[in-house]
């Protein structure tokens, strides 16, 4: 294989600028709307429903925490922005992960690349990166933080900020490609949010892989369709990031840390079941994507489906609700998008060569940065040329609708 192209990464996470929603919320929201306030705070918790536990202490640590709905939603964590201490005197080559810990920090402590949109086109293009679609924060993979909020036209109106934000300021130099929110309260609203980003160029919205999870009507009740519908017609990609549920895939409440976060495709591949047996084939045209769901599972999940289709039809009358095996719903339709897999990189025929997508997971733990091109130069070993393009570029230029080479 020779040098890799330009990386496309369809997952990395934006750490909201503190003057996202003050910027861009209407002007009667602004006294209401989401703010950043300096507190020292605790030792933190990681409790259910992907909150956490943070006791303000004034012989604590500072940290920058959002303020919303006179609560303090969110404060910054240094594992999930990458801390100038993790680069001695900015120097890259010494990036110590270590230093990524479940402590509070500030925005000065943070890698600018974190929340800067200059500071991070410069930290990609030095990465072999030239693309990325970033998750939110503060507001939770797919938004989750309105959706729990308690005025519902505020919390509307924030959804809206965000997207504006995201398209036109944080876009709007390049290198960053938009992923925008819908309001999770109202499927019709929802629809008209896709139709209304779609309208100036947005093909990708976040959405929760197990919305019943948060308690949400099912994929399967027709709550969905309208929302579905939207993105089926706009050729808006609906991308399910691991944890958009709120929830981790752990099978004792007391089971370590690590054992969830080894098993959290868990998620991806319970989505994908139900997906493969419901929506896509409702919807002919809509496509949807796994972020950090990683793709080594892919070929057996959907082996599995196709024979479960047929072997129990007998009892289970499979075919009266699918007429077609599940795989044939999954090809050029699912997008499976990877930090590290090479097990996956050894199987791309198997998983699907038009639909696995490259993520560099930025600033996150997972995060490939700073060595990105190094690794997955590594994790393709032996592939094609032709692949390797797909993996890292191509796929995710057909997935997100782009207009590029």
């Amino acid at each position: 294989m020779t040098e890799i192209p330009k990386i496309i990464s369809v997952d990395d996470h934006v750490v909201e600028p503190s003057h996202v929603w003050q910027n861009w919320l209407p002007e009667k929201f602004k006294e209401r709307g989401p703010r950043v306030i300096r507190e020292r705070f605790g030792k933190m918790t990681l409790i259910s429903g992907a909150k956490y536990d943070m006791p303000i202490d004034p012989d604590g640590t500072w940290g920058d925490a959002w303020l919303y709905e006179d609560e303090i939603v969110y404060v910054h964590k240094s594992h999930v922005a990458i801390p100038l201490s993790a680069t001695p005197g900015g120097d890259k080559s010494k990036f110590d992960r270590s230093k990524m810990t479940m402590t509070p920090m500030t925005y000065e402590e943070m890698r600018p690349g974190c929340y800067d949109r200059d500071a991070r086109i410069k930290e990609f293009e030095e990465n072999w990166v030239d693309g990325s679609l970033p998750f939110p924060t503060f507001p939770r993979f797919c938004g989750q933080t309105f959706y729990e909020a308690k005025d519902k036209e505020l919390a509307l109106a924030c959804v809206e900020a965000y997207n504006n934000w995201m398209v036109d300021e944080w876009c709007g130099a390049g290198v960053n490609l938009p992923l925008c929110l819908i309001p999770l309260w109202d499927a019709d609203m929802a629809a008209a949010e896709v139709r209304r980003n779609a309208e100036r160029g947005v093909h990708a919205v976040a959405f929760s892989e197990l919305p019943t999870k948060l308690g949400l009507p099912s994929i399967h009740s027709g709550y969905w369709d309208p929302f579905f519908q939207a993105c089926n017609d706009t050729d808006t990609v609906v991308c399910m990031h691991v944890g958009s549920s709120s929830t981790n895939p752990v099978g004792s409440p007391d089971a370590p840390k690590g054992a969830g976060a080894a098993i959290a495709f868990n998620n991806s591949m319970a989505s994908l079941g139900e997906y493969l047996w419901g929506v896509l084939p409702k919807f002919d045209k809509l496509r949807i994507a796994y972020s950090e769901g990683q793709v080594g599972w892919i070929p057996y999940a959907i082996e599995r489906s196709d024979y479960v289709w047929d072997h129990h039809d007998g009892w289970m009358e499979n075919k009266d609700v699918l007429a077609e095996k599940p795989s044939t719903y999954y090809y050029d339709r699912v997008f499976g998008c990877f930090t590290s897999d090479f097990h996956g990189m050894k199987n791309l025929e198997a998983v699907g060569v038009n639909q696995v997508c490259f993520e560099t997971d930025y600033p996150h733990t997972d995060t490939s940065w700073p060595t990105t091109k190094e690794d997955i130069t590594s994790m393709l070993e032996g592939v094609s040329d032709e692949l390797a393009y797909k993996v890292v570029r191509g796929n995710a230029i057909s997935m997100l609708g782009l207009d590029w080479e």
